[in-house]
Order: structure tokens, then C-alpha cells, then sequence
């Protein structure tokens, strides 16, 4: 269960929000996502999350690439839009 879920009481009426950071201008605004599965886009990636994907963005918008490393530019190809992330994989 995420943390968002939380079945707890509170003062946020079961609502959760501990753990959680900011979320940007796209998380749960209902605004356009900058990329859509099947695009494929150039980026520079930014850094290397905990589990090793880099992390690179484009527009503001989060792009999460498995075996990317940080300073490397690369096209990918978007696989996956979530709600506040996307995910995509290196093509060249």
C-alpha cells in the first residue's frame, strides 16, 4: 500500500501525506504531460535514482531510464506515463 493510501485516522481524515515531496506542476493538476508512449524525445540525464535508473526530464516532467548514467545524452523512446513520471528506454 502506498503511503498515500494510508488507512489511519489524522487529521487529514485517512489521508496520508508523510514521506512525501512537492510534486510539481503536473502532479494531480489534470495539466497536458510533455510526452505521451511512443515519443521519442532527447534528453540529458540529470542523475541516477536508488535503484539505478538515470532521471532526466523534459519540460519539468520526470523521465525515469532504465541503464542511463548521469551526464549521458541519449534519445529515448517513452514506454510509460504515470501521473507524475514517465519512463522510457535508450534508443541511440
Amino acid at each position: 500500500m502506498y503511503q498515500d493510501e494510508g488507512m489511519g485516522g489524522g487529521s487529514r481524515g485517512g489521508f496520508e501525506r508523510r514521506g512525501r515531496r512537492g510534486g510539481g506542476m503536473y502532479a494531480n493538476s489534470g495539466a497536458p504531460k510533455p510526452v505521451k508512449p511512443g515519443d521519442e524525445v532527447d534528453v540529458e540525464v540529470e542523475a541516477v535514482a536508488s535503484k539505478g535508473d538515470g532521471i532526466a526530464k523534459k519540460d519539468g516532467f520526470v523521465i525515469f531510464i532504465k541503464g542511463a548514467t548521469q551526464g549521458q545524452k541519449v534519445k529515448v523512446r517513452i514506454t510509460e506515463v504515470k501521473e507524475r513520471f514517465a519512463v522510457g528506454e535508450i534508443i541511440a
